[in-house]
């Protein structure tokens, strides 16, 4: 896949905040400020300071808003959705180098809050994806009881499942014991 080091992070923080939502989930990912600390530290969002009840509350907003772009059911509605996020969004593009990572671009403003900067960063990523018309390799997994989304980096875009240790292995151990019993 063609994309830059933070273009993947901000891609793969995207759909960690999505797949934490009861609408995919079943339960509530972000239950408490513990669970978004937790988060936050997971995903590496470098500078955030102390967290607040509002953090949580505009967090668990834009997760729903970044949940309806990518199930939007056709191109034109993914541009207008995403373009309604990102017009939200205060921007300030800034090359940055931290926390041992390369060279790389932050796009939320000086003093934006978690929601903003999560907003900003995630939403131009998620933008550069349509854009490089690489959109389809954002996918839910195959699995019937999963409903985890998960960006394909595979060089065919083949990959069906959102973790083949757990997803992809329940689905071929279940489909060779049916061809054994047939």
């Amino acid at each position: 896949m063609p994309f830059a080091h933070d273009m993947l992070c901000s891609l793969a923080t995207m759909i960690d905040l999505i797949n934490t939502s009861p609408s995919v989930n079943g339960e509530e990912g972000l239950g408490d400020l513990r669970a978004l600390g937790e988060f936050v530290e997971r995903q590496q969002v470098s500078n955030v300071g102390r967290l607040r009840a509002t953090d949580l509350t505009e967090v668990r907003a834009l997760r729903e808003s970044f949940h309806r772009v990518i199930v939007a059911p056709d191109r034109a509605t993914v541009i207008i959705r995403l373009n309604t996020l990102l017009g939200g969004t205060r921007i300030t593009p800034t090359l940055a180098e931290h926390d041992g990572h390369p060279l790389h671009i932050h796009y939320f403003a000086p003093g934006a809050s978690l929601a903003e900067r999560l907003s900003a960063d995630l939403g131009v990523a998620l933008a550069h994806l349509l854009v490089e018309d690489e959109w389809e390799r954002l996918r839910s997994c195959s699995a019937p009881d999963c409903d985890h989304f998960f960006l394909d980096e595979s060089r065919n875009r083949s990959r069906v499942y959102c973790d083949s240790r757990t997803c992809g292995n329940r689905m071929h151990v279940a489909a060779y014991r049916a061809r054994r019993r047939a």
